[in-house]
């Protein structure tokens, strides 16, 4: 694992150099970090340049934080989104500096959870810099007040919650193998799960959850990925109870293709909310099926 600094805030990656297919970014989900990709990294790395990366605030880019710049403008001033350094816009914004740094792109960003939303994001503020996005477990684009208000209640009590003597206690991994999951993990998949919970720093595991659920955001989903010009596909777990499979069909029906009755939708049975573990070899055949599909012409103006 290396470390770069993006914004003052050291990031940890990794890069895969083989392949002259092209480069593919895998951006994880909530209190997760990069590790959950190497199934799939390990597979795709032979014919794919690959770049996993933790969050700033997760995993092992939850330091330096206090030297992060919060008045660096962000590029999601768009239909009037977030400006918070939490937003899913300046999480797209990290992830264009590092890209830059790195001299990657363009490139296909694949997205779990949080994840697929900050790279909708990123495709929309920096088309340059992305050839297609694919959300895994990732959907939305409908609120509902009252499940959002539990949600947060929910993700505000995780976050509270958390001491480090909590990692001692070995029935928390073991719950951690069946949090989200239609089939039990292996169990040093808990360990990590529980290691990457506690690590991440409680202002960013905070402020990128309540950030990316406000009414706003929500419903500017349907209309970003409306407007996109590049290639969007979604894998979807048919047993994820955190992203029912109804919502990411209702956010992919936004495509164009959708509209003219065909699906951007490759559904995963026996498969919760983390397909790249509990169905890595579904999700790279759906992957490797995805990037042969020809590259969608922009629009002539």
């Amino acid at each position: 694992m290396a470390l770069i600094t993006v914004f003052g805030v050291p990031h940890a990656y990794r890069l895969t150099t083989e392949g002259a297919a092209p480069p593919l970014v895998f951006i994880h989900g909530w209190l997760l970090s990069q590790r959950y990709w190497q199934p799939i990294v390990d597979v795709l790395s032979t014919d794919h340049p690959c770049l996993t990366y933790d969050l700033r605030g997760f995993g092992e880019s939850s330091y330096g934080l206090d030297r992060y710049d919060p008045d660096i403008p962000a590029v999601a001033q768009v239909w009037g989104a977030s400006n918070s350094p939490y937003g899913l816009g300046a999480y797209a914004r990290d992830l264009a500096g590092l890209l830059e740094q790195l001299n990657l792109g363009p490139v296909w960003l694949v997205g779990h959870s949080l994840g697929g939303s900050i790279a909708l994001w990123m495709a929309h503020c920096y088309p340059q810099q992305v050839q297609g996005v694919v959300c895994l477990n990732a959907g939305g684009g409908i609120y509902l007040d009252r499940e959002f208000q539990q949600f947060r209640q929910a993700g505000r009590s995780i976050v509270g919650w958390r001491r480090p003597w909590l990692g001692q206690i070995p029935l928390l991994p073991l719950l951690l193998t069946r949090m989200m999951v239609h089939q039990p993990l292996a169990y040093h998949w808990g360990r990590d799960r529980c290691r990457d919970l506690l690590q991440a720093d409680p202002q960013a595991a905070l402020g990128a959850l309540l950030e990316s659920t406000t009414e706003a955001e929500v419903h500017l989903l349907p209309r970003l990925v409306a407007s996109l010009e590049q290639p969007v596909h979604f894998i979807a777990g048919c047993q994820d109870q955190v992203m029912n499979l109804r919502y990411v069909h209702h956010l992919a029906g936004y495509r164009r293709a959708a509209r003219h009755g065909k699906s951007p939708v490759i559904e995963l049975e026996n498969c919760g909310h983390l397909a790249m573990l509990e169905q890595p070899h579904k999700v790279t055949q759906a992957l490797r099926s995805i990037l042969k599909t020809p590259l969608l012409q922009p629009k002539k103006s």
